[in-house]
């Protein structure tokens, strides 16, 4: 997040949250229809509660940190990834206390629970290198190498650690229709969005795509840490980090394949 802000110009940002059809095909994706999909799928579809509570949390939670990295393969619109964060940011944190109670019986959603992660991982880094590229681009144009090595290492390092932490639920997982529901649930939200991105130009359809088809893993865990959940909630939360890298890279490089060669990166209305 920090690396994608050293490359975003405040004001292109800004000018992206004027977009209002991309504002509004954020809200609607990121808080109506995924929510209510994952709701959907976990009422039909026979896995076990814990599961779905996971899923159910899951589908409240746009924008993994990652998801710059998988714009930029995208060749999609730094600036409206830079919106779309700042967006995924406050929708959560106001829409999951309200939702939880609601949708899953016996929990609940603190607000500073579900926005420290939102904040710390995903809008504080954002900010910080816009701050830098606003105030001292050459520094920013400097760091921004490093910053990209640190991030790949890092997501190497995550998805090993979530390997060794969570290897025993994934295998306890199979057989028991939660991979496959998350799969489809993925799947479903990554090629729907593309497909009904009416009217936004590719580089800011990517970036809606993207962004809607991964998740926060940190939003949607914070309301289990606050009761005794079931330890295969998390894992189902923990089993979406792989999912949602897969799709989104497919994702990305489908975008890359296509993207017009004479696209403006910049913020456009």
């Amino acid at each position: 997040m920090a690396g994608m802000g050293a490359e975003i110009a405040t004001g292109e940002a800004l000018a992206a949250l004027r977009n209002v059809r991309f504002v509004g095909m954020t809200v609607v994706w990121g808080w109506v229809l995924c929510p209510s999909f994952a709701y959907l799928l976990a009422k039909i579809i026979p896995i076990d509660q814990p599961y779905a509570i996971g899923l159910i949390l899951l589908g409240m939670t746009p924008c993994a940190p990652f998801m710059p990295m998988m714009v930029k393969k995208a060749r999609g619109d730094l600036a409206y990834a830079g919106a779309f964060a700042l967006l995924a940011v406050v929708g959560t944190v106001a829409f999951m206390p309200f939702a939880v109670p609601r949708m899953v019986a016996g929990l609940t959603a603190d607000a500073w629970a579900v926005g420290k992660p939102l904040l710390f991982f995903v809008l504080v880094p954002l900010l910080v290198g816009m701050v830098v590229k606003s105030f001292a681009e050459p520094i920013a144009f400097r760091l921004y190498p490093l910053v990209k090595k640190t991030t790949d290492i890092i997501t190497i390092v995550m998805l090993v650690a979530m390997a060794i932490a969570y290897g025993k639920g994934f295998i306890g997982a199979i057989g028991s229709y939660a991979i496959g529901t998350l799969v489809l649930f993925v799947g479903v939200v990554t090629l729907a969005t593309d497909r009904l991105g009416f009217g936004l130009k590719q580089g800011q359809k990517s970036v809606l795509t993207i962004g809607i088809g991964t998740r926060n893993l940190g939003a949607a865990i914070a309301p289990l840490l606050t009761s005794k959940a079931d330890s295969r909630s998390v894992v189902m939360v923990a089993l979406c980090i792989p999912v949602t890298l897969i799709f989104s890279f497919l994702a990305a490089r489908w975008y890359a394949n296509h993207a017009p060669q004479d696209e403006p990166t910049e913020a456009s209305l």
